[in-house]
Parts: structure tokens; C-alpha cells; sequence
């Protein structure tokens, strides 16, 4: 299952939600690839500090992300795309539209309308935002699976 994570900046959320899907897969013993991408542009740019801090806690390094937009390319490889914000999935669906059946909305997967965007928060919010995207992938996968 090849899966396309969508924030804003390529750089909080998403970036955080394609280290997670892989680990989870190999839990769950499904064969999960993850990239990520962001709707505003940004190229080359690290994952947040707090992004990498709060992912090595759970033994995932971000160290090496650097942040992309979302592409044709990357829409074409893959089989879905979760994004974060409901205006996510509306620019993948203006800007990408043979990728529109592919998009879902991860926060529903995890008892929420959207994953809120941490940057520029404490620590803390990093935190909770990883913890919701884990409930939202964990449960995306059982019923993918």
C-alpha cells in the first residue's frame, strides 16, 4: 500500500505521518510505503525541530525529511492520499483531479474533523498531534488492511 501524506508545509504533519505508516504497517504485518508532501510549496526544507523531537520518542528519526510539493508524480504513485485539512484535499482535488478518489481525510480515522497544524506550538501540541495521527493511521490500516 503506498500512501501519500498531505500538510501545508511538508514540514509538521506530514512528515511526522510518513515515518509512522511504515512502522505501523510492519506491526500490523501489511507492506506499507509512505511519502509526504505539502500544498504551500515549500522545497528543501527540514522537518520542525519539534517534529524530529517528538518522533525520535517513539523511535522514529526525521532528521534526514526534506519538505516537497505536492506533485503529479507523486499523486500517480500513490494508491491514497490522507491529508490533514479538509482544504488539503480540495487543492488535491482542484490542482491533482485524476487523484481525487485516492484522498481521504486522516482526522475522521482518529475521532476528529482535521489534524490541527502544531507549528509555531509547544512541544506538547507536537505530542498530540503525533498521537493523532497514529490513531488515524492505526485505524485507516485495520480497515485498509
Amino acid at each position: 500500500m503506498k500512501l501519500l501524506m498531505v500538510c501545508s508545509g511538508n514540514i509538521c504533519r506530514s512528515p511526522i505521518a510518513e515515518a509512522i505508516a511504515p512502522m505501523l504497517g510492519d506491526r500490523m504485518g501489511l507492506d506499507v510505503r509512505a511519502k509526504s508532501a505539502g500544498t504551500l510549496g515549500l522545497v528543501d526544507r527540514p522537518a520542525d525541530a519539534k517534529s524530529v523531537a517528538v518522533c525520535r520518542e517513539i523511535g522514529l528519526d526525521l532528521r534526514t525529511h526534506r519538505s516537497q510539493p505536492i506533485s503529479q508524480e507523486l499523486v500517480a504513485w500513490a494508491d491514497r492520499i490522507l491529508v490533514m485539512e479538509l482544504n488539503h484535499a480540495g487543492h488535491v482535488r482542484e490542482f491533482f483531479p485524476d487523484g481525487a478518489d485516492k484522498v481521504l481525510q486522516l482526522g475522521p480515522f482518529a475521532g476528529l474533523a482535521e489534524i490541527p497544524d502544531p507549528i509555531g506550538g509547544w512541544t506538547f501540541q507536537f505530542r498530540r498531534c503525533r498521537d493523532q495521527i497514529q490513531r488515524g493511521l492505526e485505524e485507516f490500516l485495520k480497515r485498509a488492511g
